[in-house]
């Protein structure tokens, strides 16, 4: 499993999902055709994401509300009182999850899909976010549960892409070719129901039987449906929200504004009801912007207003991964120079650099640090874990530096790696004593700076690196 980057320990996602290097996927199927693979040429199955122990704890345990579930029976949506209901006293919410309702519906043919999967089940987050990452498009994750010899849904197509990652049972799928290509969020199967429902008739594209460990991408637009064969079926959607030209479309007409022309007044007494009337101010229009965006600069704005649009977006579509509070709190409290610690996952993070501050610029919020920490800065967002003590400042603002940054939730501790820990004793009192121990100096110099971390009273150290209190006292978030 060495090939095409493929090793079983730093496993790129893409690579469970399709038997192909990137690029190969990239030129012949991203967005154009469909891929079937086999789980013997993917070389593992999927049962370290998802199982039919995790169905069952999340329906009966977890208190899911909708819209994270839903069921459906031979195509049709059912309503959600006959699979939730209250949760007794102290959990009166009546669309919470009823296990005793989904066990009813369930035996009686109804398909269940668990919804948001990337959000409610810790494996399932991780990789989502990790594939996310490496196609450059958000990505979110259904299950879909189906009793045996059932259809949940009638043939139709999706206006995101989909891998299938078939987790337990047999499926058969059947995979027609688009009435409608390349769909966007707003053009859904629906439009072109007739359509749709005649292509079904015909000779499908792929009319395989999924088994365990087999793996589907199908690209938007494209026709399917699914029917469970001798048992219960389970198998995992991964929807993938491309970002499209038309998001490069919108900023370039959105820049029309800038454009004394394009705000010009129609002409009086126009009526929108005279084809004659309509056509030639289309024309003059069309030509304008045209014309407008001939400008190397209008280009260049243009390509500003997406970068920054689609940076936005991809920030609120995919969350960098949770942190845990507590956990965090205390790990705090006991970093020393031999705390590893690494990038939040999925973070977004932007580094600027001012005369005197290098500041770590979120969505919500920003870090300002002095100067001194530029270098540390840039290798604790690097992507790789570093011991704190292996920063490029003396070992006291090191801690200082790095703590900040995780309680800002900009960095997590890791082990060794890579993965994000607790800290070993972190919760102890010998370790809640040592970090105030090292701290209870420096109170009064960071009194007035509510914000900083506590700092050493010395203003150099002695292989002449910038100290704590001389750079990081004043640290702050804005």
């Amino acid at each position: 499993m060495a090939t095409d980057g493929r090793g079983p320990g730093d496993r790129p996602a893409l690579s469970r999902c399709v038997p192909i290097g990137r690029e190969r996927f990239a030129a012949e199927h991203w967005g154009h055709r469909p891929l079937f693979t086999r789980a013997a040429e993917l070389g593992e199955d999927f049962s370290d994401l998802f199982g039919l122990d995790a169905v069952d704890d999340l329906v009966s345990s977890r208190a899911l509300r909708t819209p994270f579930v839903r069921m459906a029976k031979e195509g049709t949506v059912l309503p959600p009182a006959r699979f939730t209901g209250p949760g007794g006293f102290g959990a009166e919410v009546a669309d919470q999850l009823d296990p005793a309702k989904v066990l009813a519906e369930f035996a009686d043919g109804a398909t269940l899909v668990l919804q948001g999967l990337h959000r409610t089940w810790p494996p399932i987050a991780a990789f989502s976010r990790r594939l996310a990452a490496e196609l450059g498009h958000p990505a979110q994750v259904n299950a879909y549960i189906t009793p045996a010899s059932s259809r949940g849904f009638d043939p139709h197509y999706d206006v995101h892409d989909v891998f299938v990652l078939q987790i337990a049972g047999e499926k058969h799928w059947r995979i027609h070719e688009p009435v409608h290509v390349d769909p966007l969020r707003d053009q859904p199967w629906s439009d072109h129901r007739e359509a749709v429902a005649a292509r079904a008739q015909e000779r499908p594209t792929i009319d395989e039987t999924f088994r365990p460990g087999d793996a589907l991408y199908l690209p938007r637009g494209w026709i399917h449906s699914a029917e469970a064969l001798g048992g219960v079926s389970v198998h995992l959607t991964i929807g993938v929200a491309a970002y499209t030209r038309q998001d490069v479309v919108r900023e370039a007409v959105a820049r029309a504004a800038d454009i004394a022309e394009l705000r010009a007044s129609l002409p009086l007494g126009f009526d929108p009801a005279d084809p004659s009337q309509v056509a030639p101010v289309v024309e003059q229009t069309l030509d304008a912007l045209i014309a407008s965006l001939a400008d190397p600069s209008a280009r260049d704005a243009v390509a500003a207003a997406v970068a920054d649009r689609l940076r936005r977006r991809r920030r609120s579509d995919s969350p960098p991964a949770p942190v845990r509070p507590l956990a965090t709190l205390a790990a705090a409290d006991a970093m020393d120079p031999d705390t590893l610690v690494v990038a939040r996952p999925g973070l977004d993070a932007e580094v600027t650099v001012e005369v005197e501050t290098v500041t770590v610029r979120l969505a919500t919020k920003k870090v300002a640090l002095p100067i001194a920490a530029r270098e540390a800065v840039n290798a604790l967002l690097s992507g790789r874990p570093v011991a704190v003590g292996e920063l490029p400042l003396d070992e006291r603002s090191a801690v200082v530096v790095a703590r900040r940054l995780l309680r800002e939730g900009i960095v997590v501790v890791a082990d060794a790696e890579g993965g994000r820990r607790a800290a070993a004793g972190a919760g102890t009192a010998e370790a809640q004593s040592a970090a105030t121990d090292a701290d209870v100096s420096a109170a009064e110099v960071d009194s007035a700076d509510a914000d900083g971390d506590p700092a050493d009273a010395g203003g150099g150290s002695p292989d002449g690196e910038r100290s704590a209190t001389a750079d990081f006292g004043t640290a702050s978030a804005t």
